[in-house]
């Protein structure tokens, strides 16, 4: 699977860490303050939408009157603690990060998160060690599928995107890795089990988690 690859990009949320099951919860509480149910569709609608296009979501769907600054200033106090005492890595996928380093493929994170929540996980888990570049949506202007967020970790760590290779576990963000002319792969998560089938065959590989032998 790493055969001439020079670049590897992780999605962060259910790819790189197990935290997809926290933000159900968050989107309940947050529209609960407002005393609004939840669209049972609204996780599919917004994914791999950047933070500031899911505040603008939200005050469009649901007529939130906080501005959009507020509404991700109250979803990133309401995760920070969860990213810096709950979250982990997906299984094997430290050891993963081990070897791309002793390996020297370079590294990069392409996440939707904020910049506030990227930080806070990374400090808890120390992922200045193995990763190279770290972007967000927001920062690059768009969410995902556009690819825009591949391509500016690609150019930044000075990789053409057709050696890059991608984990992502939604489909959004594998039509991103797809459109930015880069090699996907499906990472299993428990949040996005019903299109499972279709992760698979939209990516060039899939895994169950890093323990796969092909990354070995």
């Amino acid at each position: 699977m790493l055969q001439d690859i020079k670049a590897v990009i992780f999605d962060l949320d259910g790819t790189l860490v197990d935290s997809m099951w926290m933000w159900k919860q968050i989107d309940i509480d947050y529209l609960k303050l407002h005393n609004i149910p939840m669209d049972e569709n609204l996780q599919k609608n917004i994914e791999g939408m950047s933070m500031k296009e899911t505040a603008i979501y939200f005050k469009n769907t649901y007529n939130i009157t906080d501005s959009i600054e507020e509404m991700m200033d109250t979803w990133n106090e309401m995760a920070r603690e969860t990213y810096e005492n709950k979250v982990d890595f997906k299984k094997g996928c430290e050891s993963f990060l081990k070897n791309l380093k002793t390996r020297g493929i370079k590294t990069g994170i392409a996440t939707s998160n904020s910049r506030e929540l990227l930080d806070a996980v990374t400090d808890a888990l120390n992922l200045d060690k193995y990763i190279d570049c770290f972007k967000t949506g927001d920062e690059v202007g768009a969410g995902k599928p556009a690819p825009d967020i591949y391509l500016s970790v690609a150019d930044n760590l000075n990789v053409n995107p057709k050696e890059c290779l991608v984990f992502e576990d939604i489909i959004p963000g594998l039509q991103a890795g797809i459109s930015a002319g880069m090699r996907t792969c499906a990472v299993r998560d428990d949040y996005s089990m019903d299109v499972d089938e279709v992760k698979n065959q939209m990516a060039d590989y899939y895994i169950i988690d890093y323990t796969d032998e092909r990354l070995l």
